[in-house]
């Protein structure tokens, strides 16, 4: 039996470039039927989170068209990483692999060949790993170097230069099922379900239409969301801050004592409140720090779904389910 491929393609916003990705999708999937890679009833399946404009008409209009191709339609915009987990759910149990791809076609679609090689010679997850950075702003590959780099300190497992283009088996979905964290940061809990694993690479192109949904304010979101649901690092550093400025504190009461003792007044007012001020700056930082680990936990307690189905393409079969 042939081997069944799900492409699951995340969409917000995206009426200016599915039009053109649509088809290529399309294309690279009936290849890989023609080449005898995947089986005849592969689809691509497409999650619009919560578009506002026409992206949901245009994802119904493909799934008239062509069988391969479903979607669904999220009640509400619930962010990048819940879109691609209801991708993968939806997929669960009609799939034997799925891709993850994002639908602006930055990511070169011909490597998913050798991904689905790479699954048949062994391996359950398959990372797609830009080559280099080259072609980024200077801005945004410093800032992403500076990300990976500093998830590696902080102690969570990233494979570097890898984004959302990925290769899961079946089997590797089934176990990520079972992680129930609402704050999501699939970049590093694939790494953590294990299993045997390689990498492919690729060049990254520039994007077709449209414009990045990804802010530099975005950007920074998910690294913080990343360091805070996988380390507890940054609570140590608060607790060694604290340490210091301690010590610190303890010296200047020494030393503001023994000036006293020998006759000698402590010298302007300006040297105590720097001191103050900049106990108080730390005190916040720390306080802020501790304030999003809390709240992080605050959300998980609730147990609320990390998306809701709104809608689904008339040719989508829910009964697996």
């Amino acid at each position: 039996m042939k081997t069944k491929l799900y492409i699951v393609v995340p969409c917000y916003n995206e009426e200016a470039v599915l039009p053109v990705t649509s088809s290529q999708f399309l294309e690279t999937l009936n290849g890989m039927i023609q080449k005898g890679k995947i089986s005849e009833e592969s689809r691509i399946l497409y999650v619009d989170d919560g578009s506002k404009d026409g992206t949901w008409s245009l994802i119904s209009g493909c799934a008239k068209k062509d069988g391969h191709v479903l979607g669904i339609r999220l009640s509400r915009n619930r962010g990048h990483q819940n879109a691609l987990l209801a991708g993968l759910m939806e997929a669960k149990g009609r799939a034997d692999i799925t891709i993850t791809i994002d639908c602006d076609g930055q990511d070169d679609m011909r490597v998913m060949e050798e991904m689905v090689d790479a699954y048949h010679e062994g391996c359950e997850i398959v990372y797609g790993v830009r080559r280099d950075r080259s072609k980024d702003s200077f801005l945004k590959r410093t800032s992403a170097q500076g990300f990976y780099k500093l998830m590696n300190a902080m102690g969570a497992e990233t494979v570097y230069n890898h984004a959302d283009y990925r290769l899961l088996s079946a089997r590797v979905i089934r176990e990520l099922e079972q992680f129930k964290e609402t704050n999501l940061f699939l970049r590093g809990m694939i790494p953590m379900v294990g299993f045997k694993s390689t990498a492919v690479y690729y060049e990254r192109h520039e994007r077709i239409a449209g414009k990045t949904k990804y802010s530099l304010r975005k950007m920074f979101g998910l690294a913080f969301d990343g360091i805070t649901s996988f380390s507890i690092q940054p609570l140590r550093m608060i607790m060694g801050a604290g340490c210091l400025v301690a010590m610190l504190s303890f010296i200047g009461v020494i030393w503001a004592f023994a000036t006293e003792m020998m006759g000698k007044t402590v010298a302007g007012w300006a040297s105590m409140t720097c001191i103050i001020c900049f106990v108080g700056g730390v005190q916040l930082i720390c306080l802020g720090v501790m304030g999003e680990y809390i709240g992080k936990i605050y959300l998980e307690v609730k147990g609320r779904p990390r998306y809701i189905v709104g809608e689904r393409t008339e040719n989508s079969d829910n009964k697996e389910e």
